[in-house]
């Protein structure tokens, strides 16, 4: 399976961006697609996550009521719309996917435990 990010970019405060996670090779629609980043100087964060058929969806406390995340399963794609960005949004931000397993949270935040699958990450830049 192969994922790879798309979407980043430079932006100002305050505005938006869409990020989208192609998924190919040996993958179907049941399987748990999330959003990770990594800020400058900081450890990984998990973002997002959504199960198959959008069952279970979650939000980190950092980006709730300004990211959405979504998938279309007949196009094998994730997305993860930013609004509101902030400068502390900046980051490398990964897709990733545990498989057909489905979104692992421990003590209120998204594990990475289990994402088997990794895309290269796509940088966001958010100006002040």
């Amino acid at each position: 399976v192969q994922l790879q990010a798309s979407g980043g970019g430079l932006v100002q405060l305050g505005g938006s961006l869409k990020l989208s996670c192609a998924a190919s090779g040996r993958t179907d629609s049941s399987f748990t697609m999330s959003w990770f980043r990594r800020a400058p100087g900081k450890g990984r964060e998990g973002v997002s996550c959504i199960s198959r058929s959008a069952r279970s969806v979650y939000y980190a406390d950092s980006v709730k009521g300004r990211f959405t995340i979504s998938r279309d399963d007949g196009k094998n794609m994730a997305y993860l719309q930013m609004n509101s960005l902030r400068v502390e949004d900046t980051a490398v931000y990964y897709c990733a996917s545990p498989g057909v397993a489905g979104c692992t949270v421990v003590a209120g935040d998204l594990s990475a435990y289990g994402m088997d699958y990794w895309g290269k990450g796509t940088q966001v830049t958010v100006s002040s």
